[in-house]
């Protein structure tokens, strides 16, 4: 699943453009390395994100391509 899309369907990020705008701009990690949006995720993947002021660092559990608010947590595990 492409990273950008990762981060809107997990709901790490309210928009899949804001996710994308992030990944150009470089302010996120994926294993260490600055990742572009269209970056392939895979599960155990580490994303590393520096929004504001706020780091946050995850780890992938799942990949989905459809789900629901409730369920959208489970998608990753906060380190």
């Amino acid at each position: 699943m492409r990273l950008d899309k990762y981060l809107k369907v997990s709901r790490l990020i309210k928009r899949r453009t804001l996710a994308n705008e992030a990944c150009s701009r470089g302010r996120i990690f994926v294993n260490g390395r600055v990742a572009k949006p269209g970056h392939e995720l895979k599960e155990n993947d580490i994303i590393e994100m520096t929004l504001s002021s706020n780091p946050i660092k995850v780890k992938v559990v799942s990949l989905k391509e459809h789900v629901r608010k409730e369920e959208a947590g489970e998608m990753y595990k906060i380190i």
